[in-house]
């Protein structure tokens, strides 16, 4: 994929302003108050019925191992598969390995739909329960769905508020692009990101629905498990509020210097990846409970079975990807003359489409490095765990993965301060020192920001860190 010549907002006029007014109004909207979201929320799960219980792989309706492959698929032929990945990479303490991995080329739509109310841009938010949430009623997008959902193939009810976003009127698309989701679970996934401002009257709210100001959301983002990931990386696609023109205004590196580092990383890095039988994943065993591998370490595949009240179809077998141990993902922060440098990582994960992306400073899962030798660790990861456990970052909250296909995958999400000492601006290879104005211009474009840079995005562009 080739890079665009220039780092520029791509943005309707006036946007980024009418973002920040947005983002200042934190108290309350023009449906609810933020202190009374979470109750809202409960509300919502007690109006309808909700369960999830964990079910053996082989006993999952509508589901199977394929004959021949063992790939676990689905009746329809839709949805997803869960296949094998071999993979082979230059460089790294691992460089050679099998494992089980998602694959779904469907496209799906993550939109949001906005309107101003009294002068200031709400976001229509969705309470959605989704069977991997760790608290199972959270904050979604106005619409959350696969091809498959949105086009009825489980012959369920329409998807709502789905034609702003497949047919919206003239001039009313604020942001649009093909975005990346987890390239270590998932094979070359990608969903449309999109904010879509209404046209015409205003939108009345579906019960599980509410209007609330980027702000509010901003407020949630600080507390744990409030908000779906499916809800941050739309958020971490839209242009910085209140930002002016120029992206690499008071930054150490150039747009051409920055766009010129990366493409030499993701020229640099000899990435290998195929797709193979289920059956034949060297170091993983199916028992009872599902697959993983002996040692207990990286994530197992489990199944469930649910029901669900509010869902388009109220109930059906999965299987889910379930992490084992919690992650960290944290951006180290220095500023330059008063203006906020990230220090991000150009990161190979096997389920990109493109060689690498754009990651945080860190972003592993600290049990999974036990074995390998201190040496080999990933950079900055005990800088970043001993500020988390002094509770000095300038933000930390735990958040879960998208649980549609992930079991209770949690990652705890960090910005924390750096000197020269920590984080020298001469930075390691493979990673690189840019402005969050400078990361939210490439976030225009597709497949440059992973999905974790993109929830930490979505903190400062929402007000709930400030750099």
């Amino acid at each position: 994929m080739s890079a665009p010549a220039l780092l520029r907002p791509r943005s309707a006029p006036g946007l980024s302003a009418r973002l920040a007014r947005s983002a200042a109004v934190t108290d309350a909207g023009h449906q609810l108050r933020t202190a009374d979201i979470a109750g809202w929320l409960d509300e919502r799960a007690r109006a309808h019925h909700f369960a999830v219980r964990r079910a053996p792989l082989d006993g999952l309706d509508g589901w199977s191992f394929a004959p021949g492959t063992g790939d676990l698929v689905h009746r329809s032929g839709r949805f997803f598969a869960v296949r094998g990945l071999a993979a082979e990479v230059g460089e790294g303490p691992f460089r050679r390995w099998q494992q089980p991995i998602i694959h779904q080329p469907e496209v799906g739509i993550l939109g949001i739909l906005a309107q101003e109310f009294d002068g200031v841009l709400h976001f229509l938010m969705q309470a959605k329960m989704e069977p991997g949430n760790p608290r199972l009623l959270q904050l979604a997008p106005t619409v959350q769905a696969t091809r498959s959902n949105y086009q009825r193939i489980h012959r369920g009810t329409r998807v709502k508020y789905l034609e702003h976003f497949t047919d919206p009127a003239p001039g009313r698309i604020l942001a649009d692009s093909l975005q990346s989701e987890h390239g270590s679970w998932f094979y070359r996934k990608a969903n449309r990101n999109m904010l879509v401002e209404s046209a015409g009257g205003v939108v009345e709210p579906d019960g599980d629905f509410c209007w609330l100001t980027l702000g509010q959301i901003g407020a949630l983002l600080r507390q744990d498990h409030l908000v779906n990931m499916d809800s941050r990386t739309v958020l971490g696609c839209l242009p910085q509020p209140g930002a002016g023109p120029g992206a690499e205004r008071g930054s150490l590196h150039s747009d051409v210097e920055l766009l010129s580092w990366f493409t030499g990383e993701r020229s640099r890095h000899d990435v290998d990846v195929t797709l193979m039988p289920l059956a034949e994943v060297e170091d993983w065993a199916r028992d009872k409970d599902g697959i993983a591998r002996p040692d207990g370490r990286f994530f197992r595949v489990s199944g469930v079975e649910v029901k669900a009240g509010n869902r388009e179809v109220t109930g059906w077998s999965q299987p889910l990807i379930e992490p084992l141990g919690t992650g960290v993902a944290a951006f180290v922060v220095r500023h330059l003359d008063g203006v906020p440098h990230l220090l991000v990582h150009a990161r190979v994960e096997a389920g990109y489409l493109d060689t690498v992306e754009l990651a945080p400073t860190v972003q592993c899962t600290h049990r999974n490095w036990e074995p390998v030798r201190p040496e080999d660790r990933p950079p900055f990861l005990r800088f970043v765990q001993e500020a988390a456990a002094a509770g000095s970052a300038v933000y930390s909250a735990e958040q879960s993965e998208e649980g549609g296909r992930f079991l209770d995958a949690r990652i705890r999400y960090l910005f924390v301060m750096a000197d020269e000492d920590t984080a020298p601006w001469k930075a390691p290879r493979g990673y690189a020192w840019a402005t969050v104005a400078q990361l939210n211009s490439l976030v225009a474009h597709g497949r440059y920001l992973n999905v974790q840079a993109r929830t930490l995005l979505a903190c400062v562009n929402s007000g709930a860190v400030r750099l």
